[in-house]
């Protein structure tokens, strides 16, 4: 099993930047996908990036490449989503969450999930 906690959100402005930390617990962290999902209030949850467990492939939405990247350190248990040029869009609650196998966009496909960290981007 993995538990996972999100850290990094806050307020910026627009065009700032942002790293979010996705601190996991359990021997098989480095065996799991792991996923950056947000939500925006009345909006569905939705896919933002996610790498493999080795960290060899990822996979990003169209409306954050080239401005968000995600990472991992299995040696610490950590993936992180660095943001950079954040518009107001971006604002959302921002959650990781871990599945074993293949990468997903998909929310329902992982299994573990943390609380979420709050982004505020100001225009």
């Amino acid at each position: 099993q993995v538990q996972v906690v999100e850290s990094g959100g806050g307020l910026v402005q627009a065009g700032g930047s942002l790293r979010l930390s996705c601190a996991a617990s359990g021997r098989t962290f480095s065996t799991y996908t792991m996923g950056w999902f947000r939500q925006a209030p009345g909006k569905e949850r939705e896919f933002v990036a996610a790498i493999s467990w080795r960290g060899g492939s990822t996979n990003s939405q169209d409306s954050v490449k080239g401005r968000f990247t995600i990472s991992r350190d299995n040696a610490k248990n950590t993936v992180y989503l660095q943001m950079n040029s954040l518009k107001p869009e971006d604002t959302a609650v921002y959650y990781c969450a871990a599945r074993p196998g293949v990468i997903s966009r998909t929310s329902g496909a992982y299994d573990y999930w943390g609380q979420g960290t709050q982004v505020t981007v100001s225009s």
